[in-house]
């Protein structure tokens, strides 16, 4: 839309939060969805991290409604994206719902609706992916376009002008690219724009946080994670790289505010899934699959309003048709439930009169299995309890401890990936882990006494069913499972997640192919593997 027609819209950067404002008795808001790439729910200043900064995250959460328990739908971006774009869960999306496997035309995004109801679509950045969209005519079953909307500008960042933090930073320029699809966009119609980041995914610059005054000494390290300078100046790097995603919402924010928009906008701020680190993305735990949320809209949801509610991924579609007053016909069956009514709500704490529960799980992330199997999970998220049920509790976690040679598909590399020099061969094993230096470090150091238990927690094979209470264990380390005390909880919630897999038609549960996720095509590198002893 025009600079001129801007002063008579409402944008909104989706962070999940609360509405107290008749929509439809006013022009339709404008929408900015923001969403980062790999941030776990305690990596912001808002929520008290001491070695992240997040100012602008922490303006939005402030100033708006803050979600402390917010659940993507899958600790993988893939997935957890698919599951916000459609308001289903992942297993019910076929290979749209899998780690790098082809996007149908028939799983429509709420996108595309929207924009049907008169809304302009725009994007930076990363969308809805990593998935393979039509190539050519002979991939007529496939979208052509990103799920979440058309880049209509490619500004990059080069030469003398580039900024960045770090070399491992996207060249993308989000902000620009925001500003400019402002500036151009011709008519009156309200907008949708998707603010992708694709940080603070790897690979990191290492040391790059020794340039932003970064101390080793402020990190908070989690517990599955051994505590040593190693391991600190890897999660400052990704300090680093959260902060300049943040950087680029605060300009956004700035020149929302600069032409007289900033208060006809709601802000939706949240990450695809958990850090890249060992035990946290690609697994269901909590440093996994619980990421920030935050929705800004003072005209219309109170302020500084701390809601305690779960709430997941799959809501975020419907609420949002409802905001915009959009029908959902067109779309799949949506399994989500909008959350407006809490954005409406002034109370902080829990707002719903029934305690709500959240789902998530996994199949494949990157290749790292024989034969490409994934490591299939579903979890539910109730009340201060975490249940997982490992599905393929005989499969390796984080990956096959060994694999061939990528040069040589004769030549199995050793186990663990270690060379005769006991150094780790990149991409050599775990490669559900992206390779880092805290994983480098695990492995290298797996034989030493006070290093092997957290290397096991990361990539050892675990019990069918894990549970956890994530309020006094965050680090999810005490397996309550089978303990008598606790007998009664887990058997609550294993009947509802069953009884949500069943009324979802989760294939795993209720076939006919309950391996059909095993066996769509990846469209990125594929590794070899050896056969495993047991299925």
């Amino acid at each position: 839309m025009k600079l001129s027609k801007v002063y008579s819209h409402v944008i909104i950067i989706l962070t999940l939060s609360g509405c107290q404002y008749d929509f439809y008795g006013q022009d339709r808001p404008n929408i900015l969805f923001v969403i980062s790439d790999d941030q776990s729910f305690l990596h912001t200043s808002f929520e008290g991290s001491n070695f992240i900064k997040t100012p602008a995250f922490d303006r939005v959460a402030r100033e708006g409604v803050y979600f402390s328990n917010c659940y993507a739908g899958s600790p993988g971006c893939a997935p957890s994206r698919s599951a916000i774009i459609t308001g289903r869960h992942h297993w019910q999306n076929e290979q749209s719902g899998q780690h790098a496997s082809a996007w149908l035309k028939k799983h429509v995004p709420f996108v595309d609706l929207i924009e049907k109801n008169g809304y302009s679509v725009g994007r930076t950045g990363k969308g809805v992916g990593p998935f393979q969209y039509a190539r050519t005519a002979e991939d007529s079953l496939w979208r052509k376009s990103d799920a979440a909307g058309i880049a209509h500008s490619n500004i990059s960042y080069d030469g003398q002008e580039d900024e960045r933090f770090a070399e491992g930073i996207s060249t993308t320029n989000y902000f620009e690219n925001f500003k400019y699809f402002l500036e151009h966009d011709e008519g009156d119609a309200p907008f949708f724009f998707w603010y992708g980041g694709r940080e603070p995914h790897r690979r990191y610059e290492k040391g790059s946080w020794k340039n932003r005054s970064k101390r080793l000494e402020d990190v908070d390290v989690p517990e599955f994670l051994p505590d040593n300078d190693e391991i600190r100046g890897d999660l400052l790097d990704y300090a680093v790289e959260i902060e300049w995603f943040d950087l680029h919402l605060q300009r956004m924010l700035d020149y929302l505010e600069e032409i007289g928009e900033l208060e006809n906008t709601i802000v939706i701020v949240t990450a695809d899934n958990g850090m890249p680190f060992p035990r946290a993305k690609a697994n269901s735990y909590e440093y996994g699959v619980h990421v920030p949320l935050a929705i800004r809209y003072p005209k219309g949801f109170s302020s500084n309003r701390i809601v305690n509610d779960a709430v997941g991924f799959v809501d975020i579609a419907p609420t949002i048709l409802e905001i915009t007053n959009t029908s959902s016909k067109g779309m799949l069956p949506i399994t989500g439930k909008s959350i407006l009514h809490i954005l409406k709500r002034k109370e902080n704490g829990l707002v719903s009169k029934k305690e709500r529960a959240v789902f998530s799980g996994r199949e494949r992330h990157s290749s790292s299995r024989y034969l490409n199997w994934g490591y299939p999970q579903r979890a539910i998220r109730k009340g201060d309890h975490l249940l997982i049920w490992n599905m393929k509790s005989e499969r390796w976690p984080a990956g096959a401890p060994q694999k061939f040679d990528a040069n040589d598909s004769l030549q199995l590399l050793p186990m663990h990936g270690l060379d005769e020099q006991h150094k780790y061969i990149p991409n050599g094993a775990y490669t559900d882990i992206d390779d880092c230096p805290s994983k480098t470090y695990l492995i290298e150091n797996y034989e030493v006494d006070e290093i092997e238990p957290y290397f096991e927690l990361a990539v050892a094979k675990r019990p069918e069913y894990e549970l956890f209470n994530v309020t006094e264990d965050p680090a999810c380390l005490k397996n309550l499972s089978g303990k008598q005390s606790f007998k009664i909880i887990e058997k609550d919630l294993k009947k509802e997640l069953l009884e949500e897999l069943k009324r979802t038609n989760d294939p795993r549960i209720v076939g006919p192919d309950r391996e059909i996720f095993d066996s769509y095509k990846r469209y990125s590198p594929m590794r070899k593997f050896p056969k495993p002893d047991k299925t």
